[in-house]
């Protein structure tokens, strides 16, 4: 009865031996307290957002909703993120690092297994063959984490979650903007093939009457040929237009995994987007984030290598029914259990362990180096893109001022040459002037856009 009340009292007070073995495992931890680095560029962005057009002050990233507008492209986009394969690929990352996270949080704690043991070994007193039976549930190499070893282990599987949830978010980005440009570009493909249509139908009657002239010995060979050059000059803008089209149509369709509707000729708004002044909302950006959250990680690897130097402690444990008859194993009276503890203590592993570490500090300055890189390379994105704004803009007032001056030219250069007073090579020549006017207006309105959808990845998050 007394080894029956000393058994029960063992029992009831090995949960507390667990929980109190936990608790110490949580008091030490090894590694560099995370601090963020200073930031390796200007406080201040190189221009205020008030100083911008197409901005709006404002410290918050914009969604990529706000930031687009029209329906069609809406629903664009959402095509994309939902067959897009690459984000496909980053949201299967973010959720294997979310496993991989809880088999590190399992290991805090001891896994306990159900096992029955048959053994057949020399009795240690007659020295006769017995058989032994056991039954029960089993704790074997539970390692009580008095120097944080797995606690960094943990710290670092958590920052590896976290690095892949901020590539996930990268990955998103960089598709929406993906999308918009590549929508921007196959609408002003499309303009560009208009245009060059219009032109060869216009340019083809030029040369049909410049033929009857030349027939009757009004015109000249060298009109002639002006002509028929503007002509192929025409057609070759079309076919390259053709081609440019079905390349960009190639790409959004990669992008949005499935046929695309056609994209419309007019809208595609976009929303201004808010820019602060302070260098620190770079901070937010998912490639940022996901460069300190590296930084955390080789932090805790750090920790995890300062504990390998130190003892490892061991338990194992079990308890059930034990017997030298199987037929009793199940009986009342027959209750046992065991616990042991191992200390493993390195005394010479060939500098193995201070290589760990030293390679674990090294790779924490190669991750303060990323980040620091990530830092420049995001104001140097935003600085560029709020450069762009303002000279964009500039450009493409004075490219349409071009453009109207060139069909005003064309306009009056005709009215002369049929009254004339100018020749037929320089009415060609103010026509061609027109059509290379108009397509640089398009190319010029496209890189406006596209350097906006480049301010939008550019302060993100």
């Amino acid at each position: 009865m007394k080894t029956l009340r000393r058994t029960a009292l063992s029992m009831k007070t090995m949960p507390l031996a667990v929980m109190a073995a936990v608790a110490l495992s949580a008091c030490m931890n090894l590694a560099p307290k995370h601090e963020r680095p200073a930031l390796p560029v200007p406080p201040q962005l190189p221009a205020a957002a008030s100083d911008v057009p197409d901005t709006v002050p404002g410290a918050n990233a914009l969604a990529w909703r706000d930031f687009v507008r029209d329906p069609a492209l809406v629903k664009l986009v959402e095509q994309a993120l939902a067959y897009n394969r690459d984000l496909r690929v980053a949201v299967l990352n973010v959720d294997r690092a979310r496993a991989q996270l809880r088999v590190s949080e399992a290991d805090r704690w001891p896994t306990v297994n159900a096992g029955l043991i048959a053994q057949r070994a020399p009795n240690t007193i007659t020295q006769e063959q017995q058989n032994t039976f056991q039954l029960g549930a089993q704790v074997s190499s539970w390692e009580v984490d008095f120097w944080g070893r797995i606690r960094n282990l943990n710290d670092a599987a958590r920052a590896q979650l976290l690095s892949t949830e901020a590539g996930r978010r990268s990955a998103e980005l960089s598709i929406v903007s993906s999308v918009v440009n590549a929508a921007l570009a196959l609408r002003t493909d499309a303009q560009l093939e208009q245009l060059a249509r219009d032109a060869v139908t216009s340019r083809e009657e030029s040369l049909r009457l410049t033929r009857m002239r030349f027939d009757v010995g009004a015109a000249s060979q060298l009109e002639l040929q002006t002509a028929e050059s503007l002509v192929a000059q025409g057609r070759t803008a079309v076919a390259q237009a053709q081609r440019q089209r079905a390349l960009d149509l190639n790409t959004l369709q990669l992008l949005t995994g499935v046929g695309t509707e056609p994209v419309p000729a007019e809208g595609l708004t976009l929303a201004p987007v808010p820019v602060a002044q302070n260098s620190e909302v770079l901070l937010q950006r998912p490639d940022v984030v996901q460069a300190e959250a590296t930084l955390m990680q080789a932090a805790a690897n750090i920790g995890a290598a300062r504990a390998a130097f130190f003892p490892r402690i061991l338990l194992t444990g079990q308890a059930g029914q034990a017997s030298t008859q199987f037929e009793d194993l199940f009986e009342s009276g027959h209750f046992a259990w065991s616990i042991g503890a191992n200390l493993l203590a390195p005394i010479f592993d060939a500098g193995r362990n201070r290589a760990n570490l030293e390679s674990a500090k090294v790779g924490r300055e190669i991750a303060v180096a990323q980040y620091e890189k990530a830092i420049q390379s995001a104001f140097k994105d935003t600085a560029d893109a709020l450069a762009g704004l303002g000279t964009w803009r500039d450009q493409v007032l004075a490219q349409t001022r071009q453009r109207d001056a060139a069909r005003d030219i064309s306009r009056l250069t005709a009215l002369r040459f049929e009254n004339g007073a100018a020749s037929l090579l320089e009415r060609l020549d103010a026509e061609r002037n027109v059509l290379t006017a108009e397509q640089a207006l398009l190319q010029a309105q496209l890189a406006e856009q596209s350097n906006r959808v480049a301010l939008f990845r550019a302060m993100g998050s």
